[in-house]
């Protein structure tokens, strides 16, 4: 048995009482886990399934195939967010997010104490660190564009040039990416609540282009809804 630290980005319920657990740890990366029992009547924890919660697993050695299963699990962190219908939203909206683009990622600690980091934003009321947050992990996974002369980003080449090649990407919306980058703290930056959107598209169409089968969340819609 082995002791394993991780965010819970999804749970899909298995059977009557069973869970699939989706988790971002710090020892190994992107882990599935098979949690028994979790459903059952008697059973207190199932409150602790909450997206992003920060949990400690015991996880039992895998015998023949299948997936590791966990023996019990305890809540490090409270995010204390879920009081907060915009906290709330970004938190499944970064967690939908992250379960499908870190799927394949193993160990990366800068990704890990990424998260963290962006749930302490969060916690102190910056609703637009999931912004700046996203284009933090552009910039860890090493596909964030360069900065270079120009006014406008070209969202497929990761550069910047003297003419606009995509309508997203004008002036404005290419000076946050710029400043963004160029400062050693992202949530420094301030994004006018006017241009969220926009620039929340900007980021979904750059990362269509540097990410592999990158689709749209699903919880897209709801998080643009609260944030009008």
């Amino acid at each position: 048995m082995n002791s394993q630290n991780g965010f819970l980005l999804s749970f899909i319920k298995y059977g009557e009482n069973d869970a699939v657990l989706h988790c971002f740890t710090e020892e190994e990366g992107f882990q599935t886990y098979f949690l028994k029992g979790i459903y059952s009547k008697k059973n207190k924890k199932k409150a602790l399934l909450q997206p992003l919660n920060k949990l400690n697993f015991s996880v039992n050695p895998i015998k023949g195939g299948g997936i590791p299963s966990v023996s019990k699990f305890e809540l490090i962190r409270n995010n204390d967010v879920y009081t907060d219908i915009k906290a709330n939203t970004v938190i499944f909206f970064i967690s939908d997010f992250l379960n499908q683009i870190l799927k394949y990622e193993n160990k990366n600690l800068s990704i890990f104490f990424g998260i963290e980091r962006f749930i302490e934003e969060l916690m102190d009321k910056n609703y637009q660190s999931h912004l700046l947050f996203l284009l933090t992990l552009l910039k860890i996974q090493g596909v964030a564009p360069l900065i270079s002369e120009g006014k406008f980003l070209d969202p497929e080449t990761g550069t910047f040039s003297i003419e606009m090649t995509h309508q997203l990407f004008n002036e404005e919306i290419s000076f946050i990416w710029r400043s963004a980058l160029s400062t050693d703290n992202m949530y420094t930056i301030r994004i006018h609540s006017a241009v969220r959107k926009d620039f929340l598209d900007s980021l979904l169409v750059y990362y269509h282009y540097h990410i592999t089968d990158f689709r749209i969340p699903t919880s897209l819609e709801v998080i643009q809804q609260i944030f009008e």
